[in-house]
């Protein structure tokens, strides 16, 4: 707690007030082994968070709450130890209840039952010791004993939040570290892989799904809130951000990859890629580099599951045959104006994705079938391939989808 030295405090009380205060705390830390008794009792029974740390909790609560109370006298004394800090119970408290888990809201209404056992101890010793010749003196102190109890909750809160966030800092670099040895191909270490589930909260007996959304800019955010997302619909998931991109491992339970993806698709806000089912984390390397390339084979925002994208992803994984692949394929019509070129690019899609009818290709294209069959026919004088011929239409196919990729 703040010691009474605190000289914009003291100003404010008055001198019998802190006569008061010096003379009554001095008598009252007499009784300290039994304030800190009381004051046990009090937190166990008001709350559930410190009575559920364990068998040996109580011993160590009481400990530390006679240590507050003690420090806390001592402050309103003014008779705080040479060297000590008149706050360094209230620091250590908040560092230990953040390490124990013990949410902040209980730790403070703990603190204020014990700044609440200090006043009842002043006033009383104030009546059985000196037949209440100090209550007067007290009334005039009492907002002054507040502030002080105030500030040392203060002091308690900084310390809690400023542990949190150490230890959630080190938590997710303990996760991280897992994550990346699972990338790098050492799930299959059967203690890392449980150590690695236990610390990403992942089961370890269901199917898995890793997704990956590459960050091509600081300013990117392809996923967002993925992990709560998913949690609406009863997903478990594991996010990661990382400089390059997010990963994810997402359990599925019962539930098949499209029901999961379809269920992620409202955080999606950039290019998606899920590798196939794995069912083991030693699989997560490999899959972490297939749902890569799916992302990867997409032009705009969108999931990509990697099986249904396989011949894209087979383009994207061979970046320097793409425009070979465009050569061959299209040879002269490539050289066309770029209107002309765009027009017959479009009709050689629809044509392939029609099963070479060229009357569904004129409804696709709202055009007549005959110019449809015009196109056609210019499209295969200069490039020399018959949509007809499977491996003609195959490497058209795959020139499309180099052409789009690029």
């Amino acid at each position: 707690m703040r010691s009474t030295a605190d000289d914009s405090a003291t100003a404010e009380s008055s001198g019998p007030a802190k006569d008061a205060l010096h003379i009554l705390s001095r008598v009252l830390l007499d009784n300290l082994e039994s304030l800190a008794d009381r004051l046990t009792l009090m937190v166990l029974q008001c709350e559930p968070a410190y009575a559920q740390l364990g068998v040996s909790a109580p011993d160590e609560l009481r400990e530390n709450l006679r240590g507050n109370i003690e420090r806390g006298i001592q402050s309103l004394g003014a008779n705080v130890p040479d060297g000590a800090d008149p706050q360094d119970t209230s620091i250590e408290t908040g560092r230990v209840r953040a390490r124990q888990g013990v949410p902040l809201e209980a730790v403070l209404r703990a603190y204020r039952l014990g700044g609440r056992v200090i006043w009842e101890g002043l006033l009383a010793t104030s009546r059985e010791r000196f037949d209440g010749r100090y209550d007067h003196a007290l009334l005039d102190a009492a907002a002054y004993v507040w502030r002080v109890i105030d500030s040392s909750s203060s002091a308690l809160v900084d310390a809690y939040r400023l542990e949190e966030s150490r230890l959630r800092s080190q938590e997710l670099s303990r996760r991280h570290a897992f994550l990346n040895a699972l990338l790098e191909g050492r799930g299959g270490d059967p203690a890392l892989a449980a150590d690695a589930a236990a610390a990403l909260g992942l089961p370890t007996d269901t199917p898995m799904l890793v997704v990956v959304a590459p960050v091509d800019s600081p300013r990117d955010d392809p996923l967002r809130s993925p992990r709560d997302v998913l949690a609406t619909q009863g997903v478990v998931s594991s996010w990661h951000v990382r400089p390059a991109d997010i990963v994810g491992l997402v359990a599925l339970g019962e539930r098949s990859p499209a029901a999961v993806l379809d269920a992620l698709e409202p955080a999606v806000a950039g290019r998606v890629g899920a590798s196939p089912v794995i069912h083991s984390l030693a699989e997560v390397g490999d899959a972490y580099t297939l749902a890569h390339t799916a992302a990867r084979t997409l032009s705009e925002f969108g999931v990509a599951m990697l099986d249904d994208r396989l011949p894209e992803a087979l383009l994207v994984g061979s970046p320097q045959l793409m425009p070979r692949l465009q050569e061959a394929a299209f040879r002269d019509l490539l050289r066309l104006p770029a209107q002309e070129r765009d027009t017959m690019l479009e009709t050689l899609e629809a044509m392939i994705e029609s099963g070479g009818s060229p009357t569904h290709a004129a409804q696709r294209l709202y055009c007549h079938r005959n110019t449809v069959i015009y196109r056609l026919q210019r499209i295969e004088s200069v490039t020399g391939r018959k949509v007809a011929e499977p491996r003609d239409r195959l490497l058209l196919t795959l020139g499309l989808m180099a052409h789009k990729q690029r």
